[in-house]
């Protein structure tokens, strides 16, 4: 199994922190560590957040990604490094979005990683964040490279 701190880490950097509300690429409200806004939370524009809250925040969404990660995949079959980059799209994209990458999904079960990897290259998704896209198919080609 994949080490949380280990991805929780990546991600943190991938994603930067921000204590205001900012708008992501899509100009959607987001604050700290790449926490979508919803009504639901009551973060007031232009106010200052602790970062102990906005930790907490992350950590919930990151849980929450993982727990989407192991009811959608069969996680025990995969390697740590499948397992990290699946989560991480998780987090960044969402369940509904991830699941719909059905060439993807197809090559991970396959185990065809440099197909899957060239799937993350084509989609839309590496038009919008090409660097953590490369960084991510490194991550999930150390398994074949050990091979």
């Amino acid at each position: 199994m994949f080490k949380f701190s280990k991805i929780s880490n990546r991600i943190k950097l991938n994603e930067g922190f921000k204590d205001i509300i900012y708008k992501d690429k899509h100009g959607y409200q987001t604050i700290g560590y790449g926490h979508l806004i919803n009504s639901k939370d009551g973060f007031i524009l232009k106010k200052k957040f602790s970062k102990k809250l906005l930790l907490e925040i992350f950590y919930t969404d990151l849980r929450k990604a993982i727990l989407d990660f192991k009811k959608h995949y069969h996680y025990k079959t995969l390697e740590n490094n499948i397992q990290e980059v699946i989560i991480e799209m998780i987090f960044q994209l969402g369940i509904k979005k991830v699941v719909k990458f059905k060439k993807f999904n197809f090559y991970i079960r396959n185990k065809q990683l440099y197909l899957a990897a060239l799937e993350m290259i084509k989609s839309r998704w590496y038009q919008q964040t090409p660097n953590r896209v490369d960084r991510l198919t490194a991550i999930l080609l150390r398994n074949d490279e050990k091979r």
